[in-house]
Formats: structure tokens, sequence, C-alpha cells
């Protein structure tokens, strides 16, 4: 059964689904193709009639990859700009809002996955959930600065800006969905996060959220100008552009943008850049002085992220000294005689409890920790100045892979969005009375957090504001608790490594 909103830009038609209403594929801007690429959204063109609402739009351009599931599923298109709207009823209501920027290494992903369904939340916590596409890799993050960019109004942040003009379409229109654009929660998981811990920077952001979650990163996830510069290098020299202009850049197809960030990966990033104006600082820098006082947070990290990834290679048998060599390439600059105190560290604190911790599991947890001390570090510099910070540590398993996959990254979102019934999630996240009631608790803590900053609730008690001496953190798993600074050992010792 069809449902009518009227919308500033004209009628949607979105479906009833159980309990909730779905308004699919909404555009927030215009479409960023042919002299747009690059340039900052503008705002949608109005329609006639009633547009309908019953399907997603594009997902972002973006290439393929082998990692199953990492690309979007459905069309792809630099034409992408659509978002979708998840809502118990569309009456006039004033209900929280929450936002989703998904992952996928700024390259990656849509919001329209199974996995982001946004029913599940909207039903269990009255609540209106958006998801959103921006876009990604090369079109959504080339910097082009040293090459006249900002001449013809070539912005390095076009993916950032789009989340802004998602967060102003969600000002601009919610209340016709039953949301209040004066409550209105940010989060995201991986890249999502970063996207989040940037916007969190943004002057143009300021005033359109009111709260932000950080799932698996948000830590320090955007870029310097230098090193967005030596990417845009290499992709312009992989295009056969050495001294390239406005028209040339506008005349390259979106296959050819795509082939040559995919032939780069691992040499090119494509993320948020401190670019001095739409991104002037880092997150840490503002959060260090008390620039995001006004903002609850809530973040987190999985006890095992970079298994996800790891599981999917073919893995030798990793020597000592193969081992040894891995880690002190990981260490900042001029620490690398640090690497055999680290090995023996996470040796010990993972063995300790009973966790796997032979070579490649050690290799596993080096590769983890920037990620969790980057969390931590940044829940540090919150919670020095907004007392609603708050932190989580997931240690659920994936019975995937024989265990293989440990906590690992990714690992959390069926549970926050209660999708455990997505496809494939019942082979990744598990099934059964203690999923279910995983989920339970993660929804209530991420529904009660966006309803009014505090993610305590009946289902796990009070959750601890996040401070440097306690370090309280909820740790979520087959037994949810609070445990103060678990797994101190490395955050401590990964902390000093790299922040002091």
């Amino acid at each position: 059964m069809g449902v009518i909103v009227e919308t500033s830009k004209g009628s949607v038609e979105g479906v009833q689904r159980g309990s909730h209403q779905a308004f699919l594929g909404v555009p927030f801007a215009k479409p960023p193709v042919g002299g747009l690429r690059w340039r900052a959204p503008e705002p949608a063109e109005p329609w006639e009639g009633v547009r309908d609402a019953s399907a997603f739009g594009n997902a972002a351009a973006q290439p393929d990859h082998p990692i199953p599931g990492f690309a979007a599923s459905g069309t792809r298109s630099e034409d992408c700009l659509y978002l979708n709207v998840y809502a118990p009823a569309a009456d006039g209501g004033s209900r929280p809002v929450m936002l989703w920027i998904h992952g996928g290494g700024f390259t990656h992903g849509t919001g329209s996955e199974p996995l982001y369904n946004g029913g599940p939340l909207a039903e269990r916590g009255d609540v209106v959930v958006v998801t959103i596409n921006y876009r990604l890799g090369a079109l959504g993050y080339l910097y082009l600065g040293a090459h006249g960019g900002d001449e013809w109004g070539a912005t390095a942040n076009a993916g950032q800006l789009d989340q802004v003009a998602a967060l102003q379409w969600v000002q601009d229109e919610i209340s016709s969905f039953g949301g209040d654009a004066g409550n209105v929660t940010i989060f995201g998981q991986s890249a999502g996060a970063g996207a989040v811990s940037a916007l969190l920077a943004m002057p143009a952001a300021q005033g359109l959220f009111h709260k932000a979650i950080m799932e698996s990163g948000g830590g320090g996830d955007a870029d310097s100008v230098q090193g967005a510069s030596a990417s845009a290098e290499l992709l312009l020299e992989e295009l056969g552009l050495e001294e390239p202009d406005e028209s040339a850049l506008l005349a390259l197809s979106t296959d050819s943008i795509l082939a040559a960030q995919a032939e780069l990966t691992g040499r090119a990033r494509f993320r948020p850049v401190v670019d001095g104006s739409v991104v002037p600082e880092t997150t840490a820098t503002v959060a260090a002085r008390g620039g995001l006082a006004s903002i609850p947070v809530m973040l987190g990290t999985n006890r095992d992220e970079m298994k996800q990834f790891r599981a999917m290679q073919v893995r030798e048998p990793l020597e000592d000294v193969g081992l040894l060599d891995e880690v002190r390439a990981a260490m900042p600059a001029g620490k690398d005689g640090e690497a055999e105190r680290v090995i023996e560290v996470i040796r010990e604190s993972r063995s300790s409890r009973g966790l796997p911790s032979d070579n490649r599991d050690v290799s596993d947890v080096v590769a983890t920790q920037p990620m969790r001390v980057a969390s931590a570090h940044l829940a540090e510099l919150q919670g020095a100045h907004q007392a609603k910070t708050f932190h989580y540590f997931f240690e659920w398993e994936s019975p995937a892979r024989r265990g293989a996959l440990g906590s690992c990254h990714s690992l959390e979102m069926p549970f926050v969005f209660g999708t455990l019934d997505a496809p494939t999630q019942d082979r990744f996240a598990g099934t059964g009375p203690e999923a279910e009631l995983l989920s339970a608790q993660m929804m209530d803590a991420w529904l009660s957090f966006a309803r009014s900053g505090d993610p305590s609730h009946e289902g796990i008690g009070v959750w601890p504001m996040y401070d440097a001496s306690r370090r309280g953190t909820m740790v979520f798993g087959p037994r949810t608790r609070v445990e103060d600074a678990p797994f101190e050992e490395e955050r401590a010792l990964y902390d000093e490594l790299f922040y002091s």
C-alpha cells in the first residue's frame, strides 16, 4: 500500500512495511554529473506529480572488490545522491532521527544494503532512520588543489559535503516524515565512522546534528594535504594527465577513473582531507580544546577488527623473524625498537585471557591496535569536556570460517540494526537466543543514546561515562557487562607509542 508525503521538492510515495513506512531513493541533491563532478552538491530540482519512492536509487560509482559484499549491490553511477527514510509513521510526530553513513573504505558501499535496513530500529525505538549515499573514491575525495581545482570549484571533500547536504535535507524535510530536526544523531561504521568524525570538525555541518556514534573508526581517518596530493599525482599519472585542466578532467569517463583508482589500490588513498577550509582541522585537535563540548559521543571498536580482512588471504605460517619484521614496520617513526616489547605484551595479554596468541594472531592484533587506540584516545579527549562520552568494546565471535574471524570488523552491525536475518548474516553473525539478546541490548543502547544522549537502559544497566581515570567501558558480547579499562595493557602500550 502506498504512502504519500509532501516535501518541499514534490510528493513522494513510499510503502508500508509491517509497522513502519519506507521511502526509498529520495534525491537530496542534484546528480553530481557533467560540470558538477568534484564540486559541492547543489539542491535537488523540484519535480511534478508524485515520485515513486518504493525502490532504491543508484549506489555511488565504484569498482568491483574481491571481498564478497564489500562493493555495492545494485546499480552504480555518478548519479548517486539518494537517501532512504524508515519511519514508524509520517504523521507529524517528533521522533529522534538517526542518520546512517555507510562504510567501505571511502571507496565502496551504499546505504541501501539489506544489512542497513532501518525498519527494525524504527519500529523498536519509535525513531526515524535515514540511510544515505555519498560520492566515493576519487570521485568523492580527489584533491585537485595543486592543479587549479580551487579556481574552478573542485573540492577535495565532495563526499563529506554530500553528507552535509543530506543533513540539510533532514533539517528541511524530516518533520514531514514524523522526525524531529532538533534531535539528529549521526552514526557510521569504519569509513562511515571516519566520515562522522570529519563532520564533527566541519563548520558546514555544525547545528545539523546533535549527537554522534562512531563504530570501528573515527579517531584518525582524515588525510593531510600532502598525503592527498601524493594520491592525486598517482591517479593523474595513471590516467595519463600530466597537466590536467577542468575540461580534461570533466571529459574523463567514469569507467576510466574507476579503473585508475582500482589499479592504485594499496598505493593511493581517497578519504576526507584536512584542507584548511571544508575540514579545517583534525577532529582530535577540535576535541582537545573543547570544540565538541556540546556533542554527546559514543564510540568503540571490535576486539579482532583486522581478522575480517586477513582471514580472506592465503596465509603461510609466520616465523618469529617475520613477525618481528611486520611489527617493526607497523611502529611509528623512530620506535621500531619497541617491536619485541609489543609482541611480548600482546602475546601475554591474549594468552592470559584464553585467546589465540600464535604469531599470526599477534600480527592481527598489531594491525587492529591503531584503530582501537585512536578510538580510546578520542574518547579521552572528548570525555574531558563532555560528560556524555561513552566507550564500548565488542567481543562477540563470528561462527564463520570455524571461528577464524573472531570478533572482527563489521560484525557488530547486524546486532545494531536488528538485521540478523539479512542475507548471509546467519553465517557471519550467528543465530539463536544469545545473538537475539545481544542485538536487543545493542539496539536499545543505540536508541537510548539517540533519544537522550545516554545509552544506559534496563537491559544493560548503567553505562558509565568515559574518563581517563576509570575508562569505564561497556563490553558487548555473550556476557554484556561494564568493565573498567579492558585490555588495558595493550591500550596503554599503544597510547605510549602513538601519542607520547
